[in-house]
């Protein structure tokens, strides 16, 4: 019988890391918590989680192994209507009790599988994450990746948008907005972050330090432990709460668990919660700042003293194969056409393909403040928080590897304040590209190095591409923009 498109040979299948429960320890888990619904997550392609529920009544220790029917057809960048059938296979290992339910309900991330063959779907992304794992485990390069997001969001109080054949527009509002300053609130107490000054001043000038202390401990309620949090420089409500490290998959399930408790904590307030990078013209956009370590027999192989930046030979090549593929990188990493809105000059945005123990506008940062072994790591500063955790961190991951493998050196690095450059310096200074169809392009010319291990395969690649363009690309190319009636109505 010939196989779903999309889908891989069992054999293929890679062992998944971090088997901290069991079929039978959620079984009993569910007993011991009256549990009364069970939530089955996965994610699609774009990076948003999708979910059914079933009841504890109908759930049985054999989903783990048979899993449970779904429709992929309706999922976006999955299967097409002819081949819509597809299960969701728990990971036990995943499981962790809703802080948001009515009633007792118990969520499992969950794996996509092909129900004729049984074979993991190439399409899923925490597939792909799970074979970047065992890529560099099985070319020997490192026993463990770990990945480090910084998510910046905004927290507002209104929000709207609309777009028909005669109007376009959106408007938000966020009581910090320094846009109210001037606004009869009855009272107004006027703190109001001013732009681009949010970072960071105590309450009551950060109104939102109660809901950042509620977001952290939720997150840590639901195991996604949490190293700091603050407000960020943009007005408006714009902050950022870190996560502690972990390995690649693991992580990519956090940021999924991220999103979901700080939106529900928001919406708790009366306030909801945005990722977008960009959503306020002339000031900062939002970022994810991305950590990364490879890790091999309890040594970090990224460390090496009187080194610059006390960078081993291996981190330097890892940063050059970032750096090498970043417009590639770029259509997984800062995956919008919004995104570009936020990689420009200025608001420090990190559009200069180059490397930097300080320097914030470098697309690869080495904090200064990561002196010792253990805590040496890279920063990729360009992508930001719309991306697929499974997607963009397995494609830094094999971005790096094959600069590891093909020894790629870096530029040299940077350390002067590039906006502050003379321009004769400035043109050797490579910069990221400014659109999504500029790095949707780069993706098509430049992935040999994602379809290294079937990690990614072209199937993936393509489907990607051709939903950005079709979906997001031409949508905003075809659509006037409300600036171009204050440039053009009276021509």
């Amino acid at each position: 019988m010939p196989r779903t498109k999309g889908a891989e040979s069992p054999r293929n299948k890679v062992k998944e890391p971090g088997q901290l429960l069991r079929s039978r320890d959620v079984m009993l888990m569910i007993k011991a918590n009256k549990i009364a619904v069970i939530d089955l997550r996965f994610v699609d392609l774009i990076g948003l989680w999708q979910h059914f529920s079933a009841s504890t009544n109908e759930f049985t220790e054999d989903a783990f192994e048979e899993g449970l029917g779904f429709d992929g057809s309706s999922i976006r960048g999955f299967q097409e209507i002819q081949e819509s059938d597809m299960l969701l296979v728990p990971d036990p290992a995943t499981a962790f009790l809703d802080p948001f339910a009515a009633v007792p309900t118990l969520v499992l991330i969950c794996n996509v599988k092909d129900p004729v063959t049984g074979a993991p779907y190439t399409r899923d992304p925490r597939y792909i994450a799970l074979k970047a794992e065992n890529y560099v485990k099985s070319a020997g390069i490192a026993d463990a990746a770990y990945f480090g997001p910084e998510p910046e969001f905004f927290i507002l109080d209104d929000i709207r948008f609309s777009q028909s054949y005669e109007h376009g527009y959106y408007f938000l509002d966020a009581s910090e907005g320094f846009w109210n300053s001037g606004r009869e609130e009855k009272p107004n107490l006027g703190y109001k972050p001013r732009y681009k000054e949010g970072y960071f001043p105590v309450p009551p000038m950060d109104s939102h330090q109660d809901i950042r202390n509620e977001m952290m401990l939720t997150l840590e309620q639901i195991g996604v432990m949490v190293e700091i949090h603050h407000h960020e420089v943009a007005t408006a409500g714009q902050c950022e709460i870190d996560m502690r490290f972990d390995t690649l998959t693991n992580m990519a399930d956090k940021l999924l668990k991220f999103k979901y408790v700080i939106k529900n904590v928001a919406r708790r307030h009366g306030k909801t919660v945005t990722l977008m990078p960009k959503p306020i013209f002339m000031d900062n956009g939002s970022g994810m700042h991305v950590h990364q370590s490879l890790w091999k027999n309890g040594k970090n192989l990224f460390f090496e003293a009187g080194n610059y930046a006390d960078l081993s030979k291996p981190a330097t090549y890892y940063i050059g194969g970032i750096l090498r593929h970043a417009p590639a990188l770029l259509a997984l990493c800062a995956p919008t056409t919004n995104s570009y809105r936020r990689l420009v000059p200025g608001y420090e945005a990190p559009i200069n393909l180059i490397y930097s123990q300080r320097n914030r506008s470098a697309a690869v940062r080495i904090p200064a403040y990561s002196r010792s072994e253990k805590a040496k790591r890279i920063e990729v500063r360009f992508p930001d928080p719309a991306a697929n955790g499974y997607l963009a961190f397995s494609a830094m991951l094999m971005a790096g590897v094959d600069g590891i493998q093909n020894k790629i050196a870096p530029p040299q690095p940077m350390d002067k304040d590039l906006y502050d450059l003379p321009p004769e310096d400035l043109a050797n200074v490579a910069k990221a590209p400014g659109s999504l169809e500029e790095v949707l392009d780069a993706l098509e010319k430049d992935h040999d190095f994602l379809l290294k291990g079937d990690v990614f395969t072209p199937d993936v690649i393509e489907a990607w591409i051709r939903y950005k363009r079709e979906h997001e690309v031409d949508a905003i190319r075809l659509r006037p923009h409300p600036w171009e009636f204050a440039l053009y109505f009276d021509v």
